[in-house]
């Protein structure tokens, strides 16, 4: 049985042993590898003299000697001469020489199989010397399938691949090649490898994503080395970011760069673009987007329910500040600068109790924090385009077509239309209090927006959902979304006494969501006679978040018949809504819609519409 393997002769010394045609036949082939070729023999052929003076072999003519094999790396063993082939290949094997018996196999360690170039591209076949003909058929049914086209293929791949060792991640590089190796023939053939510049930051998070960018257009032929430029926001780390005071903090240099020449494209957080662009700047493509949530981090505590009064949260984002504020109003918020990296290292050296980021960033950056947990929609809106990359470039600028091809995603595309919009409407900047979502469920953009009024004022938010196929329709829900918003100022449950029964054990999504409207809540657990810290409270409202919230606060529910002043009921939809009025409690609203700010805004027209009637 043998073992195939390629040896790359390309500057090595290889001998050939004889003068006639095996010889010739055995150094042209290794002159086309590359090697350097000497050939000894007492008589050299004109064919094998021709040969020499045409492609440069070195020519030793006289009997072979055991001299001839010094510097070499191979031999081949090629003379008409068994003796003499048999003498070669034992003083390659005492000079460690690999040597090849072309008269007899065993002798040797290798064989030279029958071969086709094409280019760099080549085929070896072996029959085991069964069928010398055969392979020769072979050979020329190969040439005349691969074609040039396929050495034309192997070039390209061959310079994505020196491109792909230089400037992509491990990761990066081989899904970038497989996907590449996977390309129509003719494609690849006539692809024309050309080079781009992206301007970025040069964090290793910016990075991560410009890499992230690079790795899908070097699947179009397109190779890119980076451009790091130091921003604004890069270079001021001792005031908060709304104490700049710009909305391109991290965008302006960049755009420059771009407008010079020095770069054609520039990679960003989507959320760190204005929401107006330059007049000559486009948005090449938008990513697909990574968790949009933000996340809790913390060395010691679990969640921010657990933080102690007065622990100190740190956070630069106006926007997660309010919202947070909205959650708790007891703890010490204070500003923390600094890429990912450098806050994770403030939290664990004891500065902060917890942190707030975004889970994009984190997952990008694989970094952690011993205790992490995302907020929820109904807690803490997300800034707008946050998870997703922006690409962006010059109006009219080269690449435009082939970044488009080969990063946008259409759904992330709509969705962060529509939050720029909604941005855009109301008058807020990327460092603006304002949290602004859109995602796609059931065939329709859901968008959901937080609004703070003033500098720890309330905070108001609502919800849309709409059928969305065209960029245009996207634009129009996020400018309907801007209006619900202002529609709701001055419309929250600040002060409401709420009563929520419950039936499960962690903690509710429904109670947080109406703790950050302003109401005070309490949860009521199955068993309890009544909510606990109530008193001789009557609440504003009860609200049953499923059948079994009924049954669960029976008890309660038995003495809430006898006050004097009935509270308002609410149901989340029609299960608990029919339970409630088998207990005698017909509901005064059940949601529109089985979803948490839906219910809510019910809540709050209800008791503004009932406040304003009494």
């Amino acid at each position: 049985m043998s073992f195939p393997v390629t040896l790359y002769v390309r500057g090595r010394l290889a001998v050939v042993a004889g003068g006639g045609e095996v010889a010739r036949k055995k150094a042209a082939t290794l002159q086309a590898a590359g090697a350097r070729v000497r050939v000894v023999a007492p008589e050299i052929a004109p064919a094998l003299r021709e040969a020499a003076l045409r492609d440069g072999f070195e020519l030793r003519e006289r009997r072979y000697e055991a001299a001839d094999l010094d510097g070499a790396f191979l031999a081949i063993a090629a003379t008409s001469d068994d003796s003499v082939n048999e003498a070669v290949c034992a003083d390659a094997h005492a000079a460690r020489v690999l040597v090849c018996d072309a008269s007899n196999g065993g002798r040797g360690d290798f064989a030279t199989s029958a071969t086709v170039q094409i280019g760099d591209l080549t085929f070896a076949i072996d029959t085991g010397g069964a069928a010398p003909a055969f392979a020769k058929r072979l050979a020329s049914e190969l040439r005349e399938h691969f074609d040039d086209s396929y050495a034309a293929a192997l070039k390209t791949l061959e310079q994505m691949r020196d491109y792909a060792k230089s400037e992509l991640s491990e990761h990066e590089r081989s899904g970038t090649l497989r996907d590449l190796a996977q390309l129509p023939i003719d494609r690849l053939a006539t692809m024309n490898v050309r080079a781009a510049v992206c301007a970025t930051r040069a964090s290793a998070l910016a990075m991560i994503q410009a890499r992230t960018v690079a790795a899908q257009l070097a699947r179009r032929g397109i190779a890119t080395t980076f451009l790091n430029v130091t921003t604004t926001g890069d270079r001021i780390v001792d005031r908060s970011i709304a104490a700049i005071g710009s909305e391109s903090l991290f965008v302006k240099e960049l755009e420059i760069a771009i407008r010079e020449g020095r770069a054609q494209y520039a990679v960003h957080s989507c959320k760190d673009l204005p929401t107006q662009l330059p007049a000559d700047m486009r948005i090449a493509a938008v990513s697909a987007r990574e968790d949009p949530r933000d996340v809790f981090c913390s060395e010691r505590f679990a969640s921010l329910a657990e933080l102690p009064p007065g622990a100190r949260v740190g956070t630069s984002s106006a926007r997660r500040r309010a919202q947070l504020l909205a959650l708790r109003k007891d703890l010490d918020y204070a500003d923390v600068r600094g890429n990912v990296d450098t806050r994770l290292r403030k939290l664990r050296d004891g500065e902060y109790d917890a942190i707030v980021l975004a889970a994009a960033g984190l997952e990008r950056l694989h970094a952690r924090a011993a205790h992490m947990g995302p907020f929820e929609l109904t807690e803490m809106v997300p800034a707008a385009g946050q998870g997703a990359l922006a690409v962006e470039i010059l109006a009219g600028g080269e690449f435009e077509t082939q970044i488009r091809e080969a990063v946008n995603d259409r759904s992330a595309e709509l969705a962060v239309i529509c939050e720029r919009a909604a941005l855009r409407e109301l008058r807020g900047g990327c460092q603006a209090p304002i949290g602004i979502h859109a995602r796609f469920s059931g065939g329709a953009l859901e968008a959901f927006g937080a609004l703070a009024e003033g500098e720890g004022g309330a905070i108001v938010r609502a919800q849309l959902s709409r059928p969305v196929e065209t960029p245009a329709q996207a634009e129009l829900l996020g400018a309907e979304l801007a209006a619900a918003l202002n529609a709701q100022k001055g419309r929250r449950l600040d002060g409401r006494l709420v009563v929520l029964p419950r039936t499960q054990e962690r903690s509710s999504v429904i109670a947080s969501a109406l703790r950050a409207d302003g109401a005070e809540v309490l949860e009521m657990r199955s068993g309890e006679a009544e909510p606990p810290g109530l008193g001789q409270r009557v609440p504003d409202i009860i609200v049953f978040p499923s059948s079994g919230s009924v049954g669960a606060a029976a008890e309660y529910l038995a003495r809430v018949h006898r006050f004097e002043r009935r509270p308002a009921i609410a149901a989340m939809g029609p299960a608990s809504s029919a339970a409630a009025h088998a207990a005698g409690f017909t509901p005064d609203l059940v949601a529109p819609e089985a979803a948490i700010d839906a219910l809510v805004g019910a809540i709050r027209d209800h008791l503004s519409s009932k406040e304003r009637s009494s």
